[in-house]
């Protein structure tokens, strides 16, 4: 497989995948490469926690933040935040998944939203989804994923809960008329 051969793209839960955790899941690909993968969780919110909650207890100030809702990232580690955003704000640790966003997981970036000084455009989530060398290749060969370009427009511009929908739409297919079931031929 080629190295960062899904950086910057999105993965599309298949139906019937047969991993509850991940039904109907968007996922917006950080880095792919011979090591592993890493993914961040944008097609679901985490309910209970919104931004300035969360802000007040890591000590931050909320200041001019928007109290926006919190994504479910993923299963590793689901206390751990990461910010995708525009890449039109860097910090030390900032991961480009061009030409979709980039990511940062320090609290320098959330210091620089609630200040007004951070990137133009951002979403915040809690967990990742984590696979070890070749997993997700293996699982991609089974049916579990769907690779689709991701866009400014579905990453910022559609809600979490229309993501997966409007992602299959996207790539000219209609979720409606996807199976659950596979075959061999």
């Amino acid at each position: 497989m080629e190295s960062a051969y899904l950086d910057g793209r999105m993965l599309l839960a298949l139906p019937g995948m047969g991993d509850p955790r991940f039904e109907h899941a968007v996922i917006a690909m950080i880095n792919h490469d011979d090591h592993g993968a890493l993914g961040i969780g944008i097609g679901e919110l985490r309910q209970g926690i919104s931004l300035h909650p969360m802000l007040e207890e890591l000590g931050i100030e909320p200041g001019i933040a928007p109290d926006c809702p919190i994504h479910a990232g993923g299963p590793v580690e689901p206390q751990r935040g990461f910010v995708l955003h525009s890449p039109d704000w860097q910090g030390s640790g900032t991961i480009s998944a061009a030409p979709l966003c980039a990511m940062s997981a320090s609290a320098e970036v959330l210091r620089a939203i609630a200040a007004g000084e951070g990137p133009s455009r951002f979403l915040i989530a809690l967990g990742y989804a984590g696979w070890g060398p070749g997993q997700l290749d293996g699982e991609m060969r089974r049916h579990g994923w769907q690779v689709v370009d991701g866009s400014d427009a579905l990453l910022w511009d559609v809600s979490a809960a229309d993501r997966w929908t409007a992602s299959w739409r996207s790539a000219g297919i209609d979720p409606a008329l996807l199976s659950s079931q596979t075959g061999r031929a």
